[in-house]
């Protein structure tokens, strides 16, 4: 019988963010240091039918509808592709996609087609690649393009675009980035930057904010609020210059949207995390290496899932920033 992850406030988790990984293969300023951090041991990670185990158990007994590969970078997993394959397997509804930063997306985005991706959500917070060097601390904006090119080639659409605004880096090139972004047939989403880096250098004072976003857009672009119902989605969405091209914004800290959630996440290391902010984790790893049935893992995800806070917390004084960075949690 398939239970339900809810909350002690109603909220039901349908969407599952996997991470694969937390290496990448860029060290984006807002996300990682120049240098590191110290990797997971290979066998503190999930392995290959871990992973699908544990997939399985979420879609056939936790009421998942939707996954999300994610990492670190999901495609420096050398399984990815039949990770893919064999989710789809479980639920040929089930609807399976990948947020990447799109390095070696143009060699690997025929073969994830193929296993049954649907779609990929890109990371790309420019198309000017002496600003893509200095926020990735490397020379790989053509192959992010050639990856984006090659991903809408092989189907795997809609095609998203995730941005992140830095102060004083890119935050005057959003009109820019927006303009290409339609040019190409991308769905273009701005996301305030969190709390979530290596670092703990983030403040709210150096935060890009989605008021300033939208200022910002709208000195080029003529913007009205998109007439479909936004659910548990978190971009806010707009018409631009009311023609068929949209644009989001994810405002996380200015204007949360906690109380819509529906996603629950699972860390490279096996760890269940009901927010993306929790301080707090449930090893489903040690239970599942110890030989638990599924109804047992289910148990302890659907209990994991009843501790999870009415919101992050950000403007609360007392907030602190979860310990792993979002490479290690996964987006």
């Amino acid at each position: 019988m398939t239970r339900l992850l809810e909350d002690r406030f109603g909220r039901v988790a349908t969407d599952l963010r996997v991470s694969l990984t937390d290496r990448c293969n860029l060290r984006c300023s807002y996300c990682m240091p120049e240098e590191g951090p110290d990797w997971l041991a290979n066998e503190r990670l999930l392995s290959d039918d871990e992973v699908v185990r544990l997939v399985r158990v979420g879609v056939e007994q936790l009421g998942i509808r939707e996954v999300r590969f994610t990492g670190g970078e999901p495609l420096v997993r050398r399984g990815i592709v039949d990770i893919v394959r064999r989710s789809r397997e479980i639920d040929p509804a089930l609807e399976l996609s990948l947020t990447s930063n799109a390095l070696g997306l143009a060699r690997m985005a025929p073969a994830l087609a193929e296993a049954g991706l649907n779609r990929v959500n890109i990371s790309l917070d420019t198309i000017r690649a002496e600003t893509f060097h200095t926020i990735t601390r490397r020379d790989r904006l053509h192959d992010v393009v050639a990856g984006l090119e090659a991903a809408h080639a092989a189907g795997l659409g809609p095609v998203k675009i995730n941005a992140v605004l830095l102060r004083g880096v890119n935050d005057d090139q959003a009109a820019e980035l927006l303009g290409w972004a339609i040019e190409h047939g991308y769905h273009l989403r701005f996301i305030e930057q969190m709390p979530l880096d290596a670092q703990h250098g983030w403040t709210r004072e150096q935060m890009v904010t989605a008021d300033e976003i939208l200022a910002s857009l709208e000195a080029v672009f003529d913007l009205s609020p998109a007439v479909e119902p936004r659910g548990s989605a978190p971009a806010e969405l707009f018409l631009v210059n009311g023609g068929a091209a949209t644009v989001g914004v994810i405002a996380s800290v200015t204007r949360p949207f906690c109380g819509d959630c529906d996603r629950v996440r699972l860390t490279a290391d096996g760890q269940v995390r009901n927010c993306l902010f929790a301080r707090e984790e449930s090893d489903l790893r040690a239970a599942l290496r110890a030989g638990a049935s599924d109804e047992e893992l289910a148990d302890r995800w659907v209990i994991a899932m009843r501790g999870k806070r009415a919101g992050h917390g950000i403007d609360d004084p007392t907030f602190l920033q979860p310990d792993r960075p979002m490479s290690a949690i996964g987006g």
